[in-house]
């Protein structure tokens, strides 16, 4: 993919300054090492490397990336170094994806509690999914899935949600066969999980507010008096709270692509940026409540670096999580068992990664062939390198 025209490093060098400037009232160090970080990424400021075509012998200079998870440019190669390692866990059957999403009034607690309420969402989610997967009334089985956690609307307000993408089926109790879903095009009823799931998180969040657990802030603070929580939830509880999931996607081959656009994935990336006169970013975002139209909107440069910032999640947290048989622990295991009693018979070396995830990190531009890193350098030796390199092209 070619480089964009405009990048969220771009509005940082022009407008960065300015907005920490403003902003220092509310900016914590993470908010400002993230910045930081994106600014500096792929510039002489990180550092370097001299890299060599092992074929022509063309040489280059790179810059460093930040590897900052909150980068816009650095999440291509994690992404697809993470899906060449999971390309031997998948199954040869169809995969569903479901999304779990909160209501909106919820969501402002969660900002204000960030750590406590992505771990909640994260956990009451996959709980709801394996309870009622594992109801005979319903699926019967124990299953295995992959959450994902986003933050974010398309126009880059706080939206927190988790997307679950789960094959069809599961191990039955005993474990002694694999359990397909009654229809290939059907995993679990939806009003079942959405009542479930909001009874689950209505419980945990009133234990929560007894223990202490979570805090009430500005405009949240009257929410400390126990009445006017307990008003709030039960005015929750009478709504239907969104889960929904996607028809089924394919089989092996499909997953890797498809995984890919949700696991790495940012508030906002630099191909959705249009333009930025100095003072207003112009970026594009998909309307979903209107047909998924195609949308332009407009921000200050300071209102637009303050939604960005929304979505900086706490240190260490882990945003991509597996549970039921694809947990850590048992993972390995549980899917050579699956393997066998789906009825696999080639051997389990998995699908093969995405033709995206197999390229070099970078081919040469001459030949297309792998660049290979012979000198590490300093950023003070990528000066002096860049230096002479332009000596040297104005004296020829």
């Amino acid at each position: 993919m070619s480089r964009p025209p405009l990048e969220v490093a771009d509005i940082l060098c022009q407008a960065g300054q300015q907005f920490l400037e403003k902003s220092r009232r509310w900016l914590t160090w993470q908010h400002v090492r993230v910045l930081r970080a994106i600014q500096n990424c792929r510039t002489a400021a990180l550092g370097g490397h001299k890299d060599r075509c092992a074929q022509c012998g063309h040489r280059a200079i790179s810059f460093n990336s930040c590897r900052n998870r909150h980068c816009p440019k650095c999440q291509t190669n994690a992404r697809n170094q993470w899906l060449a390692a999971r390309a031997s866990e998948v199954l040869p059957v169809p995969y569903f994806h479901v999304v779990f999403t909160v209501p909106q009034e919820l969501a402002a607690i969660g900002l204000q509690n960030k750590r406590f309420f992505y771990e909640l969402l994260l956990r009451i989610s996959a709980e709801t999914m394996l309870e009622v997967a594992a109801n005979p009334d319903h699926l019967g089985a124990q299953i295995g899935f992959l959450s994902v956690l986003h933050t974010w609307g398309q126009n880059l307000l706080h939206h927190p949600h988790v997307h679950c993408v789960v094959p069809a089926g599961g191990l039955s109790e005993d474990h002694s066969r694999w359990k397909h879903t009654s229809s290939p095009r059907f995993f679990l009823n939806v009003d079942v999980l959405s009542r479930v799931f909001r009874g689950k998180f209505k419980d945990a969040l009133k234990e929560a507010v007894q223990k202490r657990k979570i805090s009430f802030h500005g405009q949240l603070s009257h929410l400390a008096d126990r009445q006017h929580f307990n008003r709030l939830i039960q005015s929750l509880y009478r709504q239907k709270w969104v889960v929904y999931a996607k028809s089924p996607f394919g089989g092996p081959e499909h997953v890797l692509n498809y995984l890919a656009r949700y696991t790495h994935r940012i508030a906002i990336s630099n191909h959705r940026l249009l333009s930025f006169d100095g003072q207003n970013v112009t970026f594009r975002w998909k309307d979903y409540a209107h047909g998924n139209k195609q949308r332009k909107m407009t921000l200050t440069a300071d209102e637009f670096l303050r939604r960005f910032l929304l979505h900086v999640l706490p240190p260490g947290f882990v945003r991509i999580r597996h549970y039921g048989f694809l947990a850590n622990r048992h993972r390995t295991e549980a899917i050579a068992l699956c393997r066998k009693l789906i009825g696999e018979t080639l051997p389990t070396e998995g699908c093969p990664p995405s033709e995206s995830a197999s390229k070099n990190n970078w081919a040469c531009p001459r030949c297309s062939g792998p660049m290979i890193i012979i000198e590490r350098l300093s950023a003070s030796q990528i000066v002096r390198a860049l230096a002479a390199e332009r000596s040297m092209f104005d004296s020829s």
